[in-house]
């Protein structure tokens, strides 16, 4: 699978990538799928090709993002010690993305620190960009 520059991939260890990519599933989802519910076992993690996904807490919180872009990272709880997700993610279109496998993927993180930092600054930077997104909201 071949991902483009906007993505949480780009310019990360070639190999690397190369080895993610081949343990990856590309995915659909139809509008209003659910693609987990806060609290479940957060076991994969994706990476959004195309649609829109809204981010509730729980199934009828509020909204407290819509991701939209390719290569923003949805289910990131995942990466950062999480055992279950800490929002729901359903589908405001049909949506494709890439699932990947959140323990194989960080033991391949591992032989790979440049890109693992890299990784981690750029998930920083989507949360801080959620972070301002969702501030104007709870003025």
């Amino acid at each position: 699978m071949h991902l483009t520059q906007g993505d949480l991939f780009w310019g990360m260890d070639s190999d690397f990538t190369k080895e993610v990519m081949n343990e990856t599933e590309k995915t659909t989802f139809d509008e209003n799928s659910i693609m987990f519910n806060k609290g479940d076992d957060a076991s994969h993690f994706y990476v959004l090709l195309k649609g829109r996904v809204k981010l509730t807490i729980g199934t009828e919180g509020p909204v407290v993002y819509i991701a939209k872009d390719a290569g923003h990272a949805i289910g990131w709880s995942s990466l950062v010690g999480r055992e279950t997700y800490s929002a729901t993610a359903q589908c405001v279109e049909p949506v494709t993305a890439i699932k990947i496998k959140k323990d194989s993927f960080l033991k391949q993180l591992q032989q790979y620190p440049e890109s693992e930092c890299l990784l981690y600054k750029r998930l920083a930077g989507m949360l801080g960009e959620r972070l301002t997104t969702l501030y104007p909201t709870m003025a």
